[in-house]
């Protein structure tokens, strides 16, 4: 089809200084809808031919995988998904709704139902914990099984082993990356063990559990240094310095802040005692440094607690790495066992910007997320590697007031008028004032009586979404999350899975069992 006659209409400067969101008019009433690719009645139907040829030609061949790359969106609900991709569009002048993320090209996907044993709406150590040790537990439990409920807790009889430990003892190499920091439930899943994920520093455990403290039950920062399956994790990279270092000794970023650990150890300078040909960074140019052909053991903490979200990033003093950089790293790193690799990588900040309601930090990180898949596709073989993309819950995140395709998704409604076209004034609401496409149903964004926003207010880089209920912190959703597989035994990732299912997709992978 000819496209005749092109209006560009700059719909808003979203966030000044980042960019800007054009969406195109073409003059033709085949294409009428504000789009830059070719569709019409005949293209979507081609689109669907061309589809269901790509399906015709998968096998499903049950294979074993050298490596396994696991990623996690925390937080990364389906609506985050979607507003995500239509963000990343717009980013690009395009409508976006018909944009994909990475990992949105994979052949297979499925639904995971993220309940925890006695949670209905569950937090990240039970889910990442599922997914890990392939049982279900409770809630704030950091992969041991719901059985220290009835007894001791700290009895390690409880503690279920990770497919992260399974590989180590099969001489894979194994690593975690992640945007939080290295301790948090997520990352912890991995190589901790623990009735409480906030347990990070023995500090945490003074404060919480004396009987815990006094057992020297050990923190998770601990346990990531005592490690002591194969030969130890060769990649540990994310947040989290001040939780390995003492209470009295400075932060080597700010200097106005101290470590938290009461039993006086350093453990980065331990890691470092520990693992023959191992280093110790903490910002950017030592991260750049790194000798990949040299070095076995890398342990990377880039901020005492998390690291800055994707868009402040580069106002950081002394410089982090991005979770893409990271990502290529690990797999330089662990790709040169050739028993093979087990990676986790985690973008952990999707998961605080929605606490905070604000979507657009939420969004940039997913696309962020999208950017580290695609690095990794392209690192690795497919025929010997699975990737798994997937989430551990969802939050209350809401897409929604009929806005027009193409509409700036972090902008206010605009409505088609009755010929089909989007209207150039925001929808209002029945007391007359606009609202957002994004919002949450309940978070720190709520207000007592609705103001009367502009463009400019609602897409302003820290701008909290508006809520219906009105909470400190908003609060992680029910329903399920999607999966996304590809590379060997992908297939096996489709229909509606329990969470702890993943674990077994991947571990059957490997081969590996307890």
């Amino acid at each position: 089809m000819t496209m005749k006659i092109y209006l560009i209409k700059t719909i808003s400067v979203i966030l000044t200084g980042c960019f800007f969101v054009s969406v195109v008019f073409p003059q033709s009433e085949t294409n009428r809808f504000p789009v830059k690719r070719n569709e019409t009645p005949k293209t979507w139907e081609q689109n669907g031919w061309n589809r269901l040829n790509q399906t015709r030609k998968l096998k499903f061949k049950r294979r074993k995988a050298k490596n396994v790359i696991l990623f996690i969106g925390d937080g990364m609900g389906v609506s985050t998904l979607t507003a995500a991709r239509i963000l990343e569009g717009q980013m690009r002048g395009e409508s976006g709704e018909e944009n994909r993320l990475s990992f949105e090209y994979f052949p297979f996907s499925a639904f995971s139902k993220t309940y925890s044993v006695n949670q209905q709406t569950s937090d990240s150590a039970p889910t990442m914990s599922a997914i890990m040790t392939g049982i279900k537990t409770v809630g704030s439990a950091v992969s041991v099984n719901q059985n220290i409920l009835d007894g001791n807790k700290l009895d390690k009889k409880h503690h279920v082993k990770t497919l992260l430990e399974m590989a180590e003892e099969k001489g894979k190499s194994t690593g975690v990356v992640s945007t939080a920091r290295i301790t948090h439930a997520t990352p912890a899943a991995c190589y901790a063990h623990t009735p409480k994920r906030g347990w990070e520093s023995d500090a945490d455990i003074f404060n919480s559990d004396k009987r815990a403290y006094e057992a020297k039950y050990p923190d998770i920062a601990r346990q990531l240094i005592e490690f002591s399956y194969g030969n130890g994790l060769e990649v540990a990279m994310g947040g989290g310095r001040r939780n390995f270092i003492p209470k009295d000794m400075q932060d080597v970023e700010y200097p106005d802040q101290k470590g938290r650990r009461l039993d006086g150890r350093n453990l980065t300078e331990e890691w470092k005692a520990k693992y023959k040909n191992s280093s110790y960074v903490w910002n950017k140019k030592q991260f750049d440094a790194i000798d990949v052909k040299n070095t076995d053991h890398i342990l990377g903490l880039f901020q005492p607690s998390h690291l800055q979200l994707e868009t402040r990033r580069s106002n950081d003093k002394a410089g982090e790495p991005s979770l893409s950089a990271m990502t290529s790293k690990a797999i330089d790193i662990l790709s040169k066992n050739k028993k093979g690799y087990f990676l986790m990588v985690e973008s952990g900040r999707i998961d605080h910007a929605h606490h905070g309601a604000n979507a657009y930090g939420a969004l940039t990180e997913t696309i962020e997320l999208s950017n580290a898949v695609r690095a990794a596709k392209n690192k690795v073989n497919l025929k010997d590697t699975l990737i798994i993309v997937t989430a551990d819950h969802s939050h209350v995140f809401t897409m929604a007031g009929y806005p027009a395709r193409g509409n700036n998704i972090l902008g206010l409604v605009r409505q088609l008028n009755s010929d089909g076209k989007p209207n150039e004034k925001a929808t209002v609401d029945k007391n007359g004032k606009p609202f957002t496409t994004l919002g949450y149903a309940n978070g720190p964004g709520f207000v007592e009586e609705r103001k009367q926003l502009t463009q400019e207010d609602v897409t302003k880089p820290n701008y909290k979404q508006e809520a219906a209920i009105p909470k400190d912190n908003e609060t992680h959703a029910g329903e399920d999350v999607a999966i996304y597989a590809d590379g060997v035994n992908s297939w096996m990732i489709h229909g509606l899975m329990e969470q702890n299912w993943i674990f077994y997709v991947m571990a059957d992978a490997m081969r590996l069992r307890k």
